[in-house]
């Protein structure tokens, strides 16, 4: 017997109802839904292919092939979006299936599609969004089913909306300032490789032909063309074999957690990296607890969200010091201070050659959650604003985290100039002090 979806009015309450109901025909479909009290205002027969899964290849009606997940712009912009139609009144429902129709084909048009048939089933929105975790992750759906529960959908689409913006912002700040530095040091690398493979070897032909004894400086300039002639092609081999190497390293739990921490106590980047943590976990832990998610699950999903190991550990041993009773930021104060890592000093010991592991032996204690953080978070659990203060702290790194990224380009500016200039420099003097020798000679 076909299955037909209806929408319709309860004649008694005035509610809008969305369910199925089974009858050999529409007419006979329409009869049954009167005889419940309703009023119909929609109905369609739900095709037994589309039910099943069917479609093109297997795939639903209205799908398309997709491959990843959904990009932050997209999904910001949609739930902006949903936000305006929600404060308009429109039915749930009726918001996606309009959103859905806007998308472009793609993962988040599939994954609306799918959310909407959900709904259809009688699923709640947190419950559809849970099913397609490739467009809505675990912090999106939390927020949602806290706004569900406490009947203000549209201020947690709004709010969730804006921490997404300035996320997306802050991102956005830290990508563009870091482009012009990494131009430059690719550019300056191929000029460095074109003169060390093309020019310099036709100046070694010209000092073979005098027969003299080069100066040592001038030697140097020729073994290095040589290498970089001969074995050209480890240029882009080297930065993506040492990428591999810190990937397989980071599959290992441990491994992972050092590199983390390296990363943290990086000389010049480091404290970059870890502001933007610091306000990326602020922001999301002050959403969350403004939405009215209980502070344990807040405290999870801000772990999960966080991306260092270092501060997953951190959420996690706050969590488990507030199930025994304590506050939050005695634990955060407590566990904030890293553990030795051999990794870490390892990461150091290389990359920074001759120093590295007594800078990480003398750097490493320090806590990556300061004084500021801690004292705010207290006066907000005094206070009872603990949400509030969370939002000002994530404010304070975020000016931090810009001004920082300015200071870092306006820094990396002349150290390139200085390092380019003497390379070239380099060069320059090394190829014509045997030119000068022969003139001196010859005269």
């Amino acid at each position: 017997m076909p299955t037909f979806q209806f929408e319709a009015i309860d004649a008694a309450t005035g509610k809008e109802i969305r369910d199925t109901v089974d009858a050999a025909n529409e007419a006979e479909a329409q009869a049954t839904i009167r005889s419940m009290g309703y009023m119909v205002t929609k109905l369609k027969a739900r095709k037994a292919k589309a039910a099943a899964g069917g479609g093109k290849g297997g795939r639903k009606p209205g799908r398309s092939f997709a491959i990843g997940g959904v990009s932050t712009k997209e999904l910001t912009m949609f739930t902006r979006q949903l936000s305006i139609l929600q404060d308009a009144g429109l039915p749930i429902l009726r918001s996606l299936k309009i959103l859905a129709d806007m998308q472009k084909p793609g993962r988040l048009k599939n994954s609306l599609l799918d959310v909407c048939d959900e709904i259809e089933g009688g699923a709640t929105l947190s419950e559809a969004f849970s099913k397609s975790p490739k467009a809505f992750d675990r912090l999106y759906c939390n927020m949602i089913r806290a706004g569900e529960a406490g009947g203000a959908l549209e201020v947690i689409l709004r709010r969730l909306a804006e921490f997404m913006e300035r996320s997306q912002a802050l991102k956005r700040k830290v990508k563009g300032a870091m482009v012009y530095p990494i131009v430059v040091v690719m550019v300056a690398v191929g000029i460095l490789a074109f003169i060390m493979i093309s020019i310099v070897p036709q100046f070694k032909k010209i000092f073979d032909d005098f027969g003299s004894e080069l100066p040592p400086m001038t030697q140097t300039l020729i073994n290095v063309s040589n290498l970089t002639a001969n074995y050209w092609y480890l240029i882009p081999l080297i930065p993506i074999g040492i990428s591999l190497i810190i990937r397989a390293i980071k599959l290992i739990p441990y491994g992972r957690f050092g590199w983390d921490l390296f990363t943290l106590k990086m000389v010049i980047f480091g404290q970059l990296v870890e502001k933007n943590i610091l306000s990326r976990a602020a922001r999301t832990l002050g959403t969350l607890l403004a939405s009215g998610v209980p502070i344990l699950e807040a405290l999870n999903i801000t772990k999960e969200t966080s991306g260092n190991m270092m501060f997953e550990r951190l959420f996690q041993k706050t969590s488990d010091s507030i199930r025994d009773g304590e506050s939050i930021s005695k634990p955060l104060k407590v566990h904030s201070i890293p553990p030795f890592n051999v990794v870490a000093l390892l990461f150091w010991t290389a990359f920074v050659p001759g120093v590295g592991a007594l800078l990480y032996l003398t750097r490493y204690k320090k806590p990556v959650v300061d004084s500021l953080v801690v004292n705010m978070v207290d006066v907000g659990e005094e206070s009872g604003e603990l949400d509030t203060m969370l939002y000002k702290v994530a404010d304070v790194y975020d000016e931090e985290v810009a001004v920082l990224t300015e200071s870092l380009t306006s820094l990396m500016e002349p150290l390139l100039i200085i390092f380019l200039g003497g390379a070239v420099g380099f060069i320059v003097v090394a190829l014509f002090m045997p030119l000068i020798k022969l003139i001196n000679d010859l005269s």
